[in-house]
């Protein structure tokens, strides 16, 4: 066996190994870049943060089709997967500026300052935009140019010739020099990751200690209500192991929004200003709001993102202001149809007018099953108009209401081509026994919910293997604001893999549809089945 080396084979694994070398450098220039974002962005505000900015505009920008993909796919974790396709793609960039800088320094920088460019626009873009929102993405730029250029300059000394082997020829480098230089570069890029990534953590640490409203939402005393909530009547639970709870707990309400940071508004400095085609401007404050004769409101909130049986859907006790007294306090003009909502995100939400002075329960609501509502829900008020989607009644964080005209302004999800109402339609689910579940033969429980919200439930019926529909037993009825859960006991199920369907009729007569259709543009439709075997 000859133990000569191949130069070819040499020079190849030297090739590849310069090139990790400098993405690796590129990958770890980015993390300057992170720390300096996330520390700027603790002063001028989350919002402006290179990583939040670009993903906030990549939701604004994304196509309807990929918006219902991420929440069919990642359901509440959406957010975080868009997140991990942001940080993932800038990774990739980071390394292809290490690679370029190599050769072309000035081509690495540019990479890099595309990404800090698109950072500022990405915060420019935002409804709520201010100047200074643009920092945190210049210092991230300045920091990854600074980085990059200081370990690339590095790296070229360390590596401008291969260490000699005893065969190379008079002239080649001396190892002894070389290696002095690597442990350089090896120290430096240390360095600059662990001093990166304490700034990162750093910075993330501050700007949630500033942004932190946690004491202030602990601090709010909440006044009985003027108007208290009946108590729910005894029998709207049926006692089916595996059945939603008819009320949900708070920290169960499902959350579907925009929102990448949540906003953190002090309820001392929040105001709502009602104004628009109205005779009397109002601007409130909190204690004003909670200086209004109180309200409790048993809803069921569901979202149009729903497909068919789908768990977006929860009930709460929510405590607010009545809307339609404030609103014929400010004095509604002629011609006024529309009634939008603006978060303190940017957001904007339309719900009909006619819809909210019709008598429901409208509210702006303050608190949720007894307490203030969590950040997350959109403290310290947000908006409630029963018999509608979220997207068109209920505004988190609300911090305005414009009486306006649907012909003078499209609302953020209408811009996208949802409908412009949004009226939730009749739904039913099974829920017991679960899908693809195991029962013994015999007798077996069937359960469920389902919700018409402001019209009722009427009747729920369910079906075996195709067969004639049968009445399932409807529990009591809390009211029309209120989904309601049913039970039927199927008589003699016998092994074999059976299909159970349902679907419920409105207290308007009008019977789910049996064609399915997908959320969007103005819900789904369709009846729920689910697939048991029985053993």
């Amino acid at each position: 066996m000859s133990n000569d080396h191949d130069p070819r084979t040499d020079r190849r694994r030297a090739r590849l190994g310069r090139a990790c070398a400098a993405g690796a450098v590129g990958l770890v220039a980015a993390g300057p870049a992170l720390a300096a974002g996330e520390l700027t962005a603790a002063f001028t505000g989350p919002g402006g943060s290179p990583v939040l900015a670009v993903g906030s505009a990549a939701i604004d920008l994304a196509p309807t089709w990929l918006k219902e993909y991420a929440i069919r796919s990642f359901g509440t974790h959406d957010k975080a997967a868009l997140l991990a396709g942001i940080y993932t793609v800038a990774a990739l960039l980071a390394v292809l500026s290490g690679l370029v800088s190599r050769r072309r320094p000035g081509l690495g920088t540019a990479v890099v300052a595309l990404f800090g460019a698109l950072g500022v626009w990405a915060a420019a873009s935002r409804p709520t935009a201010r100047a200074a929102d643009a920092l945190p993405s210049v210092a991230a730029g300045l920091a990854d140019a600074t980085a990059l250029w200081f370990l690339s300059r590095s790296l070229r000394n360390a590596t401008a010739s291969a260490p000699a082997r005893p065969a190379d020829p008079p002239g080649s480098p001396d190892p002894a020099t070389t290696g002095p230089r690597r442990r350089t570069v090896l120290v430096a890029t240390g360095a600059t990751a662990g001093v990166a990534a304490l700034g990162a953590a750093g910075g993330r640490h501050l700007a949630d200690s500033r942004n932190d409203v946690g004491a202030a939402r602990a601090a709010v005393r909440l006044p009985a209500p003027a108007v208290p909530a009946r108590p729910l009547p005894a029998g709207v639970h049926p006692a089916v192991p595996g059945l939603t709870a008819f009320v949900t707990p708070t920290a169960d309400l499902y959350r579907v929004d925009t929102a990448l940071t949540l906003p953190a508004i002090d309820p001392r400095d929040w105001s709502l200003r009602i104004h628009g085609l109205v005779d009397h401007p109002v601007v409130l404050g909190f204690d004003d709001l909670l200086r209004q004769p109180l309200e409790e409101l048993d809803l069921t909130l569901t979202c149009v993102s729903n497909e068919v049986g789908g768990r977006y859907a929860g009930t709460a006790r929510w405590l607010g202001a009545p809307l339609p007294a404030l609103l014929r306090r400010a004095g509604i003009r002629p011609g006024a149809d529309q009634l939008v909502g603006r978060s303190r995100d940017g957001m904007t939400i339309g719900t009909p007018l006619e819809s909210v002075l019709d008598g429901r329960r409208a509210l702006l609501a303050v608190a949720v099953n007894g307490e203030a509502l969590p950040v997350a829900h959109g403290f310290p008020c947000r908006s409630l108009v029963p018999g509608f989607y979220g997207y068109t009644s209920a505004t988190k964080w609300l911090v305005e209401l414009e009486v306006t005209r649907f012909a003078a302004f499209d609302p953020y999800w209408v811009r996208r081509g949802w409908d412009r109402t949004g009226e939730v339609r009749t739904a039913s689910r099974i829920e017991v026994p679960a899908p693809f579940a195991r029962v013994p033969a015999g007798d077996v429980d069937l359960a469920g919910t389902a919700w018409a919200t402001h019209r009722g439930v009427a009747a729920v019926e369910v079906r075996v293997d195709g067969g004639p529909w049968q009445q399932a037993g409807l529990a009591a009825d809390g009211g029309p604001d209120l989904w309601r859960q049913w039970s039927h006991s199927w008589r003699g199920a016998t092994p074999g893999t059976h299909r159970i369907e349902v679907r419920a009729t409105d207290a308007a007569g009008r019977t789910q549809p049996e064609t399915r259709t997908p959320p969007f543009p103005s819900g789904s439709t369709g009846w729920h089945s689910t697939v048991v075997t029985v053993v």
